[in-house]
């Protein structure tokens, strides 16, 4: 497929600059996959979409103060980092904003006796960076949330960036589709009988990594950590066995579950569409690894049922893997709509539900 055919018109005026309050009152938009048929909602309205036996699964990933403001020891060039991946106690994986960052530049960080250096030039902007001792600890300190390029308006609290449900850190940003929900709505959904299973993918590259060819199926999908625990599968087979259904909260939920499902069908991530898998579902299994998984059009889904998600910027991975899941005239008339109807875009604004 071509690059082209994801793209669409949208005015800067769209862009959700800052969140609704409370979390569940921003706007669902809800998309029947099988018809194509629209319902305009609330968020907190999901309960009547959500029933007994079906499972939430949740990304409890926590965004770190990924962005440190730093200087070039040599020349007092300002650079900033933007930290992507953890490798071990002082290497990171990291963006680079600044000229001429190079392997060998030395950074300092104003107010901090913590050093670095450029260790190797990665691709584009990437760079592998050696600090002088561990900074997990220290981020509070040094490091500020680091919000998407598209939002311009400083953010008050930084909790508001968080899922309420957040909890391993690691990411670099947001699984946004969990920002509308509030400890009340998910008790509500608790007491309906709907039950919640947890994965970790910790958001990296790919969030930030466009797309640069225009036959999609060359994209070059970057890596990301994810976890399922055996618990949590355990869960998920449970319930899909007993007649339950397996929504995804985020792409970056509906990512985990299908690589868990590709992997136990003794297939690769990587090669998703060489797995000859005759079955309609497939049960998923616990890992802990990396995931390159690229889904978009003609992926055949294994584990999810429904999906819990923001809207997406054109051209962009996760707007391919939507299109895959509901079908790219289903979504793609789906955004005409709600940019009619005024809705919110991208990480602040409105969700959608399809089904």
């Amino acid at each position: 497929m071509n690059l082209s055919d994801f793209d669409y018109d949208l005015p800067d005026s769209f862009i959700a600059q800052t969140p609704v309050e409370p979390r569940d009152s921003s706007r669902l938009l809800v998309l029947n996959r099988q018809t194509g048929t629209l319902e305009h909602r609330i968020f907190r309205d999901i309960v009547e979409y959500i029933h007994s036996g079906d499972v939430l699964v949740v990304n409890n990933t926590r965004v770190i103060p990924a962005r440190l403001q730093a200087v070039k020891t040599a020349t007092g060039g300002a650079v900033e980092l933007l930290l992507l991946r953890q490798l071990d106690d002082t290497r990171w994986q990291a963006l680079a904003g600044g000229r001429r960052v190079e392997a060998g530049t030395q950074l300092s960080f104003p107010g901090s006796a913590i050093t670095a250096e450029v260790i190797e030039k990665l691709d584009g902007s990437e760079r592998l960076i050696n600090f002088s001792q561990p900074v997990n600890d220290l981020l509070l300190e040094l490091g500020e949330t680091p919000l998407p390029p598209y939002i311009h308006t400083r953010l008050d609290d930084a909790e508001r960036y968080q899922t309420v449900y957040s909890r391993y850190d690691g990411s670099a940003a947001a699984p946004t589709a969990g920002l509308h929900f509030t400890p009340e709505l998910l008790l509500s959904l608790k007491h309906r009988g709907v039950q919640m299973a947890y994965c970790t993918l910790h958001i990296g590259l790919d969030t930030f990594q466009p797309v640069r060819v225009e036959q999609i199926e060359r994209h070059p999908m970057h890596s990301e950590r994810a976890t399922l625990s055996s618990d949590d599968a355990r869960i998920i087979n449970e319930a899909k066995l007993a007649g339950g259904r397996i929504i995804a909260v985020g792409t970056t939920s509906a990512r985990t579950l299908e690589t868990a499902a590709i992997l136990s069908a003794g297939g690769d991530p990587s090669r998703p569409h060489e797995l000859p898998d005759m079955c309609p579902w497939r049960p998923v299994i616990a890992f802990d690894r990396d995931t390159n998984l690229f889904i978009y059009p003609g992926y055949r889904w294994r584990a999810v049922d429904a999906m819990i998600t923001n809207f997406h910027l054109p051209k962009s991975t996760l707007l391919m893997m939507i299109s895959a899941f509901a079908g790219r005239d289903n979504v793609m008339n789906a955004y005409e709509t709600a940019k009619r109807e005024g809705y919110r875009f991208f990480s602040f604004g409105d969700a959608m539900l399809i089904r």
